[in-house]
């Protein structure tokens, strides 16, 4: 009988049948660029750029240094991409499109990961071998897109998302960790080049210099104000947020790596109806409970929702950003 050896090979095979676009392996130890890029982050949050995410910046930020602080017997950092594009053809009211379909990205994410494990368990039992493990997906303290980095899935952009030279940058990210020994991935070059694209286009310009690098100002970012931020948007900064009611997908829509990516074939993922902005705004709370239920769009509770129709209304009632058709300078390698 030939018993498979688990691999690195192995976890990117599973990783595929499991319905997960990118996949691939770090070191799940400090590195130099793990600890480059924990600087950033602590850098970040001392500018006051985390906002009132309070989970960014507490004790569980500490915690983001070394992933064996989540698993101590953690040898390596199985990292995954899925896919959630969907038709860009949605534009009215403005919701980032991870929030279209029926689901919930964390238990789509969990289940196919869950699904890798059973899988990885399977074929390591044939050999007489266990191993640990721990699932991570986004809320975990863990340097995610710097490990995905690592682990080959793409680069760290300007607009500070990971981005897959051809896919682009519309993926959820997740983790396992494990201690399973598996030969790590090399870290792709960054194709940004001299493109200011996702810069210029932010209405807000929450896209801010860090060094040689940039740095996402959250507290002038569409999405933290319309998802994370409690209490009222700052006056000064409604107009340019305009007609956004969830999230904002200016900096993606506008990346040249995005222009031909491949649409997910993810079912909870697919677009729904979604009322018109006049109808959103008249929802009760059970009515937006019920039409929230089971999505992103929770997050930022009913108040946080209404708050956002209201402000839709009062600055253009769904008029997409002119900044959106802006932003046309540089170009990619």
């Amino acid at each position: 009988m030939c018993v498979e050896t688990i691999t690195a090979e192995t976890v990117k095979r599973i990783a595929r049948d499991c319905g997960f676009e990118l996949a691939g392996v770090a070191r799940a130890e400090p590195t130099e660029q793990t600890t480059e890029d924990f600087g950033r982050l602590e850098r970040w949050a001392e500018r006051g750029m985390a906002g009132e995410m309070r989970y960014m910046t507490d004790r569980r930020k500490e915690l983001r240094r070394d992933p064996r602080s989540l698993l101590p017997g953690a040898r390596s950092v199985i990292c995954v991409g899925k896919l959630y594009n969907t038709a860009p053809e949605r534009k009215d009211p403005p919701i980032s499109r991870y929030a279209w379909g029926s689901g919930d990205y964390h238990d789509v994410l969990r289940e196919g990961l869950e699904r890798m494990v059973e899988r990885l368990a399977a074929t390591a039992s044939h050999g007489g071998r266990s191993f640990e493990w721990k699932i991570c997906v986004d809320t975990a303290p863990l340097l995610e897109r710097t490990y995905a980095r690592l682990a080959g899935l793409g680069w760290i952009g300007k607009n500070t998302c990971l981005i897959h030279e051809p896919l682009g940058s519309w993926f959820f990210l997740g983790e396992i960790l494990t201690s399973l020994e598996l030969a790590p991935d090399s870290p792709p070059p960054d194709r940004c080049g001299s493109c200011t694209r996702c810069i210029e286009a932010c209405p807000t310009q929450a896209l801010v210099p860090d060094g040689d690098a940039w740095a996402l100002d959250s507290r002038r970012c569409i999405s933290y104000l319309t998802i994370e931020l409690r209490g009222p948007v700052p006056e000064e900064l409604r107009p340019a947020v305009g007609g956004h009611v969830f999230g904002c997908d200016i900096c993606q829509e506008v990346c040249p790596w995005n222009s031909r990516a491949p649409v997910s074939q993810e079912t909870a993922f697919a677009p729904r109806e979604i009322p018109a902005l006049e109808d959103l705004a008249r929802m009760t709370e059970a009515a937006f409970r019920e039409f929230a239920r089971g999505t992103p769009l929770t997050r930022p509770k009913y108040a946080g929702f209404a708050r956002n129709t209201a402000n839709a209304l009062e600055s253009g009632a769904g008029d997409r950003p002119a900044s959106l058709n802006r932003g046309r300078s540089g170009t990619c390698p």
